[in-house]
């Protein structure tokens, strides 16, 4: 939040986009689909506009899902302008959009200047608004709630996929339990698909992200997976930014105040993670590595302990990561892990 931008280096960043611009091509020949993540005045992740590079995806790939995940919309002001741009980008691709919805960390209200109170029923007023943006088509409407208000709603282009793009919202706090607490959030979730549908969800409901490492051999794959585990280990934000008044409930926030009281330092739902072993990190389910027929069964034993899920994401570069070294990773696990992955889960 507070390094200052002049140690950013643009002709080096011009690199570097170009550098992950060429992996996700990568991905996409390999069929594989694209995660996107954005985030705000923070440089270890340099995407602060995730519909400009679905946009620029849209029209450099082929037959890739393009997931962001997610729009912060808490954090922005108009609805409506998300409702557009993820339009446009699901004519523009096709139809590949998938339109992820985050209520934003807790670092980036300040730089947003944004109000961390109400946040949560904030962002939910907003994806009300934007689904009725993008299901409505016998002209404008308007709409007054306790945060938006808009005149003459009345999108163009709508979007592709009817009646609108897959929509996905991610959640953390019991997933930092190990499997156990992955289970949890999974259950809960079916549980209330039940109420509210009478019937189980179908397993594409459900999707899970860790970090992932596969190279023919071993040994290459774990020094792989700690390259990738640099992220949880160098993602450091100052304790101002974390424990914003309002952000939290007050029992949360309670906790991490005593904590902080006890120990000196406020509590970090990753710290446990950042230095584990990779061995700790795969018995938790938090990393997948090792050759490709290891990398399956860890899936599948994570997958069966978790009750299934239907979408993984594979967190497969980090930090200063060069693409000879990502992509015989990626290109193994298209073509030998999630084939063969899908195989077993379909017998």
């Amino acid at each position: 939040m507070t390094l200052p931008n002049q140690i950013y280096d643009p002709q080096v960043g011009h690199g570097l986009y170009k550098r992950y611009f060429d992996l996700y091509e990568r991905a996409d020949r390999c069929g594989l689909d694209i995660m996107l993540n954005e985030h705000h005045s923070t440089a270890t992740c340099v995407e602060p506009a995730v519909p400009l590079t679905m946009s620029i995806l849209a029209r450099t790939t082929k037959t890739a899902r393009i997931l962001a995940l997610g729009n912060p919309v808490a954090n922005r002001r108009d609805p409506v302008r998300i409702a557009e741009e993820m339009a446009m980008v699901d004519v523009i691709s096709g139809g590949r959009a998938e339109v992820g919805f985050v209520r934003g960390v807790a670092q980036e209200i300040s730089p947003a200047n944004s109000n961390p109170v109400l946040m949560k029923e904030r962002m939910w007023e907003a994806v009300d608004l934007i689904v009725k943006a993008w299901t409505t088509h016998d002209g404008p409407f308007s709409w007054e709630g306790e945060f938006f208000h808009q005149r003459q709603v009345n999108i163009w282009p709508r979007p592709l996929q009817q009646p609108h793009p897959p929509i996905w919202v991610p959640t953390q706090t019991a997933s930092t339990a190990r499997a156990e607490g992955c289970r949890r959030i999974f259950d809960a979730y079916r549980e209330s698909f039940v109420t509210m549908h009478g019937a189980e969800p179908a397993s594409d409901k459900l999707a899970y992200l860790g970090l992932v490492f596969v190279a023919s051999r071993r040994r290459e794959a774990l020094e792989g997976a700690r390259a990738v585990q640099w992220y949880i280990q160098h993602n450091k934000v100052a304790p101002q930014f974390v424990n914003v008044p309002g952000y939290f409930d007050a029992a949360t926030r309670v906790k991490m105040l005593r904590a902080q009281y006890e120990t000196g330092a406020l509590p970090s739902p990753i710290a446990h993670l950042a230095w584990a072993s990779i061995e700790e990190l795969v018995d938790g389910g938090f990393c997948f590595a090792g050759e490709p027929d290891e990398v399956v069964e860890q899936l599948l034993s994570f997958h069966a302990r978790v009750g299934g899920f239907g979408n993984w994401l594979a967190l497969v570069q980090a930090g200063t990561m060069e693409t000879d070294l990502v992509a015989p990773s990626m290109e193994l696990m298209a073509a030998e892990v999630l084939p063969a992955l899908n195989r077993e889960l379909a017998s």
